[in-house]
Formats: structure tokens, sequence, C-alpha cells
């Protein structure tokens, strides 16, 4: 083993939480940021005291509190305890029906859940804790159960997800004037950023965190905060920042007795050490970690410390010695499941015999290494990828749930639209309709005859005296009954002024005439559709940008219009009508069946071809093309009779979940 190798294997031997210790370890920075409602006037600090409380606490919002802080004594010994007050919480809360007890019952049972080492569980229950405050709490708790929902995803090392949360947690709260979490926050984006090799975030995070720190006083975070800010100032390899903050954080753990703090200090300070090729140093600091280690049971860091004099007696060439603390080292990192820990302890190993020229005890640990290193690769992989298809899962049922909603709320629509309409307007439409359907059955029984016979001028005189006959009933619409509509209103609107009513009967008068308002704009959008004007003055290609225009702007679907050449093109005004029904029967197609979002219509000229291109995509459900030619639908067979008429050609391309994409070339002058 060559010993550049070593050295970037020894990088992160004294990380701090995130890479070296347990997750047991990383709970004792992080659990206590797991946010409950403040509890009053209770300075109680033992289980005996609290269960008296208990016994004489009348059934109220302070016995829920007091549920949850005995909970909270026995996280770290007794579980099943902590977990049953958990739910004696929860039953009082729900009987009083104090939702704050049920919002601190979420955060109190996923701290019982990360404890036992349940994350996806704890993670789960949070997630419907931000649910349930979404319904029931105000802005603030919806804020604070946010933050929670980041802390769970970091525990499933989720950092990006993690930090979407925190952060628009931290925005809301620092909006709504809540600086009550500001520094348990910039700390735990200190730690997130850290966890994503993001430093220099995780630095101004950290320099935050303290500022905040400074006007609360809160020293418990204070010197985590300063431990946490100099790993990042180490990560950047910044030494002397790193030592600064180190040192101020050993300091403070130093005076309130904080040995976990001691010991993560001192490993960082045995890193930087060995960055700066200072050997003496590294076993100090090392000797320092390993002392107060084995005084305190500090297992998990006992083993990094004696990994740490491994390292230092094997760069002095003391084999010997090495492998003594290198074999403790390896037997507490099986005893405590440490596999980065057991890793590296491999690596030093096969070094340390490859120094004393036994090859095969090196190689045997170097094949040792690499093949833990292996398995560590894949089972992290396997959790990412479970994570990423939970994730997709989870995706995918939001955009179900926001797709029914959609439909329940266009439904809705709907009917209330029904519900609006007046007996003068279903009049006039059903008479409207009836004429409009009785012509069309005549014209499409004469299309199939002539379909039959093959007589495509018979087919194109049907198509000429629908479009003339379209015509016809929409000028009648527009100019006959429109302007009888609209000289109703005028009257009505003349006998306003000369009536005296009474309240209620103005506020009819007013009624009707709104009403009759809307019937004048539905008659003339039923004569426009018969025969859109815009067509006959503008021609094909602002007639189908208005058109897919409008159908966009409904709401019904995505329509996307795109032409090249034809602004200046001059067709024929039956074949601008019959191209124009086309595009319009095909999107009509997509909305109806195939229940597409998403539709594009292009219109290209190609000049050197003299042809007239037509593309009517959609993103449906598609179907099997072979089922056309078996179909009695009216539409496909109205499409493919206008474009025989135009001497053009189609091709029709869509399979099953597919979509549908419709093409046809018509040879223009």
């Amino acid at each position: 083993m060559m010993k550049n190798e070593l050295t970037e294997y020894v990088f992160c031997v004294t990380n701090l939480q995130a890479k070296a210790i347990t997750m047991r370890m990383l709970l004792l920075l992080l659990l206590g940021f797991i946010l409950l409602h403040p509890v009053q006037a209770q300075s109680v600090h033992n289980r005996d005291s609290l269960q008296k409380l208990i016994e004489v606490t009348p059934n109220d919002s302070t016995k829920v509190k007091l549920y949850y802080l005995l909970a909270n004594e026995y996280n770290s010994e007794d579980l099943k305890k902590a977990e049953a007050f958990c739910e004696k919480g929860l039953a009082l809360s729900l009987k009083l029906e104090y939702k704050q007890g049920v919002l601190d019952y979420y955060a109190q049972y996923a701290t019982v859940m990360n404890f036992r080492g349940d994350f996806d569980g704890a993670l789960k229950l949070n997630l419907e804790a931000l649910q349930y405050a979404k319904e029931h709490a105000d802005t603030v708790e919806i804020a604070r159960t946010m933050l929670n929902v980041g802390i769970a995803y970091r525990q499933l090392n989720d950092y990006e997800t993690a930090v979407t949360y925190v952060e628009e947690g931290k925005n809301t709260l620092l909006k709504m004037g809540v600086h009550q979490y500001e520094a348990e926050t910039f700390n735990l984006l200190q730690l997130l950023y850290y966890s994503m090799h993001q430093y220099r975030k995780g630095v101004r995070n950290g320099l935050l965190a303290i500022r905040a720190i400074g006007e609360r006083g809160d020293q418990d975070l204070l010197r985590k905060s300063y431990n946490n800010l100099g790993l990042n100032y180490l990560s950047l390899r910044l030494y002397d920042s790193a030592k600064y903050y180190l040192t101020k954080a050993n300091v403070e753990a130093k005076k309130h007795g904080d040995v976990v703090i001691q010991i993560t200090t001192s490993l960082n300070f045995a890193q930087i050490a060995l960055y700066q090729q200072s050997l003496d140093d590294i076993k100090f600091q090392a000797d320092q970690a390993l002392a107060l280690s084995q005084k305190y049971g500090a297992h998990e860091f006992e083993g990094l410390a004696e990994y740490g004099l491994a390292y230092y007696y094997l760069l002095k060439k003391d084999y010997t010695t090495s492998a003594l603390h290198a074999n403790s080292a390896l037997r507490l990192a099986n005893q405590y499941n440490m596999l980065d820990l057991k890793k590296k302890v491999y690596a030093i190993l096969s070094s340390l015999h490859y120094g004393e020229q036994n090859t095969k005890l090196g190689y045997y640990y170097f094949d040792q290494y690499e093949m833990l290193s292996d398995s560590m690769l894949n089972a992290s992989i396997t959790n990412n990828t479970i994570r990423i298809e939970k994730k997709l899962e989870t995706e995918r049922k939001d955009a179900q749930i926001k797709l029914q909603q959609a439909q329940l709320n266009q439904k809705t629509t709907l009917n209330y639209f029904l519900i609006a309409g007046t007996v003068a307007l279903v009049a006039i439409l059903l008479l409207s309709y009836r004429n409009y359907r009785s012509r069309q059955k005549l014209q499409q029984s004469k299309i199939e005859e002539l379909e039959t016979e093959k007589q495509l001028t018979a087919t194109a005189a049907v198509l000429k005296g629908e479009e003339q006959e379209r015509t016809r009933l929409a000028k009648d619409l527009h100019d006959g009954l429109g302007g009888m509509l609209s000289g109703i209103k005028f009257s009505l609107n003349n006998m306003k002024g000369n009536l005296v009513m009474t309240p209620d009967n103005a506020r009819a008068f007013e009624r009707s005439i709104d009403m009759l308002d809307s019937s004048i704009q539905e008659m003339r959008r039923v004569a426009h559709n018969m025969m859109p004007e815009i067509l006959l003055k503008y021609g094909l290609d602002t007639a189908l940008k208005e058109f897919c225009t409008e159908i966009d702007r409904s709401g019904v679907l995505h329509v996307t219009y795109q032409s090249a050449g034809v602004t200046n093109t001059t067709l024929e005004q039956t074949q601008a009508v019959t191209v124009y029904r086309i595009v319009q029967e095909l999107v009509s197609n997509a909305i109806k069946h195939a229940n597409a979002r998403n539709v594009l219509v292009q219109v290209h000229r190609l000049e050197q071809e003299k042809l007239l291109a037509i593309t009517v995509e959609d993103d449906g459900k598609g179907f099997d093309t072979n089922l056309l030619n078996r179909s009695g639908g009216i539409g496909w067979k109205n499409i493919q009779n206008r474009v025989e008429f135009l001497k053009g050609r189609l091709d029709i391309q869509s399979a099953p979940g597919k979509g549908t994409s419709v093409m046809i070339e018509l040879t223009i002058a």
C-alpha cells in the first residue's frame, strides 16, 4: 500500500458527526433541535418529580406537556416507556381537542423513532405532522414542522431535500418575525451544507448561527456551532480559521464539561496536524481523545483515536506499536459495527504488514479493505435507489391527486355554468342544435354514399354545401337573432329609466338584462364557430393562430401553434376553410378522446415542393391505428374526406400510451 494512498484514507478519520461517528452520536448534536412547543413554568428535571406532578395535575394541556417531558427523559434508556408516554400525551390531546399537543406528539414520537434507528418511520411521522399543521395550525407552526421534516430527511442522508424544507421553514419564520429557532436552523444548515461538500455555504451559515446565539446565550449550541464551523474551515484547508474555532469550542466544552465536544475537537486537531505533517501533534491530540473516550465509555470515539495512533506509529515505522493500536481499533469497529472505521483499519494493517515485508498478510488486509469498500458502496447505491424510488412514487401520487382535484374543480365549474343558464338561451341553443344536427345528418349520409361510390367530385360539392350552410346559418344567427336580442336589450334599458320598481323587482330586472347579455354572447360564439369571420378577413394563418390561442386560453389543454412561410400564402377560400376544419377536428379529438395535456399545431409551406404541410401532435393516450379501418366514428371519416377533397396525403402515427401525430401534405400553387 502506497503512502499517498493511506493519506487519502485518513483524511476522513477525524471528521465530525457526518463521516466518522455513528448515527447515535449524531443524534447527540441534532435531537435537541426537534421542535416542541415550549413548556411554561416548569423546571422539573427528574423522572420521579415528573411522575408525581402528573398524578396531581388535572387533565389539561399542562399534563400533556408533562407526558412529553417524561417521554423525553426515557429516550436514551427505555424506548418502550418513552413511546407509552407519547401515546398518553396524544390520547389526552385528542380528548381535549388540543391541536398543539397533537403536533408535539408527532415531534416527540419522531425523536423516539430516531433513537430506535427507524429513520424512515421518523420521516413518515414528520410528513404526517406537516399535513396536520397545514390543516389545523398557523403559519409559524407549519414552518416549525418543516424544520423537523428537514431534520428527518437529513437523517436519511437526503441532504438536498432536507435543505429545501429547512430553508423554506427558516425563511417563513424570519418573514413572520420569529427568531426563536434562528440559531438552531443556521447550525443545521451548516451541517447540511457540510454533508453536501458545500463548505463555503456551511461557513456562512455557521457564522450566522454564532451571531444568533450571541443574542440568546445558548452555550450548549454555541460550542457545537464552533465545532462545526471549525470542521467546515478544516475541509476548506483554512487551518488557522479551523484552529481558531476548534479552540473556542474546546475551551467552552471544558468549561461546561461537554466530553463529546472535547473529544471531537481533539480528533479534528489531529487531522489538521496530519495535513500540516506535524507528527507529534497527531500523537498528542489522539492520546487526549483516547484518554477521554476510555474514561467516559465513548467507544465510537475510542476506536477513532486508536486508529489515529495506529496511523501515527505507521508513519514513524514503529510497526509493532502501530499493529497494537490498529487491532484495538478493529476490535472496537467489529464490536460496535463501525464499518467506515473498519475499512480504514484494514488499510492501516495492510500498509504496516507490507512495511514488515509480510506480503501475504499485507495482501490479505488489502483484499479485506477492497471487499468491504465494495460492500459499503453497493449498500449506499441500494439505499439511494430505494430513496429515489420512494420519492418518485410520492411525486406520482401527488400529481395524481392534483389531477383529480383539477378534474373535480372543472366539473364543479361546469355545474355552476349549467345552473346559471337561462331558459331563453337553452331554447335558442336547442333549436339551433337540432336544426344543425338535422342538416349534418343529411349531409353525412350523402358523404357516406359518395364515399362508397368513390365519387370525389360529389364529395367536394357536399363539403362546399356544408360550409355554405354554416355561413348562412351563422349569418342568420348573427344578423337576425343577434339584432333582435340587441333590440330587446336596448328597449329594456330604456324602460328601466322610466319604471318605478321595488328593490327586489329592480334586482330581478338587472339579472334579466345580464342573462340577455349572456345569451347574446353565446349566440355570437356559436355563429363565430360555424364560420369564423377572421378566416375570411385575414386568412388561414391568422385564423389558426387565433383558434389555438383561444383553446389555450380556455385552459382545457395547452396548445402551441407554429407556422413558417404561411404568412403571405393565399389559398382559395374553400381550401382555407377545409384546412381550418381539419385542424379544428384534430384538436377536438385530442380534447375529447386522447385526454391530452399538450397539443402542437404546425403549418409549414415548402416552397420548392409546392406543398403545404400540416402537423397536429398530442401527448394523449394514443390508439392502435389499425382500428381506424374498423371504426365507425364520423370525425375521422370527415378528416379523410376533406383530405381526399384537397387531393392531399394523410399520415397517422400513434400507439397506446405514446400520443398521436397526424401529418397532412397538400399541393398548392
